[in-house]
């Protein structure tokens, strides 16, 4: 269930581009909220039974530590909602939306006991996907005046691809293809495997794709750069390479494809790499390097 819309004066969007949806459906999101919650022993909380009485009220608010992007409340209320069928959820903010340090983000009232058991699986996803959206808004932000692009990559946690790519989207980052199935990526191995033949594994590409799907080519030179726009790639994508040799191939390419920058980027070097004039940068980073947002319950009992 997505969260409604409020919108506090402490809180302003992202800047996003694109539309943003949460990619799962409602059985989905029970299923996977379910499993974590099995997997914590919520549903037999030891510390808790013993601790706290069932007739116990509270109220529960999820607080942003620190200033970042919310991603992830749809999966945070359906934690608490598990546990507590009856728990009233109130959501102050929307998964997109910056806040700032000790921002309340959510509000529970319900049993004691169901919260306090609910608490770690919903701060884990809300924490880990608030973290990527975060993080890809840094480097959104980085480059704000030009008109790169911040794409992610595969390189996402195992079973999280979705999640994980949808919180690049709350970031304000756009998705590269989503899978080996959805978009042609020619690499260096596949060029090794055509004896370098740029032009070849294009043309081979284009034969077996989908019609209308991308044809996208590694390079690392200026020579692959300008065979891969020979026949007829629609991206090609600058691996490593120096800035003046990106702005170099920038310039070789003239429009004729999508210019794409990858490899080693950092918060520190992104914006030069933008102002080369390529069209998307490419960040591995943004969803297998990034910190949890600190996110914590402040626990009221009634």
């Amino acid at each position: 269930m997505p969260p409604r819309r409020v919108t506090p004066l402490a809180v302003t969007p992202v800047q996003m581009p694109d539309e943003l949806h949460f990619p799962l459906l409602r059985p989905a999101v029970e299923k996977l909220v379910h499993r974590a919650l099995v997997e914590d022993g919520a549903y037999t909380d030891i510390t808790t039974i013993a601790t706290v009485l069932s007739n116990r009220r509270a109220r529960g608010t999820l607080v942003s530590r620190q200033s970042g992007v919310v991603a992830g409340l749809p999966l945070a209320l359906e934690a608490f909602r598990l546990v507590d069928p009856k728990a009233s959820i109130r959501i102050d903010v929307e998964d997109g939306m910056r806040v700032e340090a000790n921002h309340p983000v959510l509000f529970v009232t319900g049993h004691a006991r169901e919260i306090l058991s609910a608490e770690r699986v919903a701060l884990n996803f809300l924490g880990r996907l608030s973290g990527i959206a975060t993080l890809t808004a840094r480097y959104v932000d980085a480059v704000r005046g030009t008109k790169v692009r911040i794409v992610d990559t595969r390189k996402t946690t195992p079973g999280w691809r979705k999640l994980e790519k949808y919180a690049v989207r709350a970031g304000g980052g756009l998705n590269h293809r989503m899978d080996l199935a959805t978009g042609v990526l020619i690499k260096d191995n596949h060029l090794a495997a055509v004896d370098g033949d740029v032009g070849l594994a294009v043309r081979r590409a284009r034969d077996k794709a989908p019609a209308g799907m991308r044809i996208e080519v590694e390079c690392e030179r200026p020579e692959q750069v300008e065979a891969a726009v020979a026949a007829g790639a629609d991206i090609v994508m600058l691996d490593n390479m120096h800035i003046t040799t990106m702005r170099e191939c920038v310039q070789l390419v003239n429009g004729r494809a999508i210019v794409e920058a990858s490899g080693g980027v950092t918060l520190d070097t992104v914006r030069a790499i933008a102002m080369t004039g390529v069209d998307w940068i490419s960040i591995g980073a943004l969803t297998h390097s990034a910190s949890s947002m600190d996110v914590a319950l402040e626990f009221d009992p009634a």
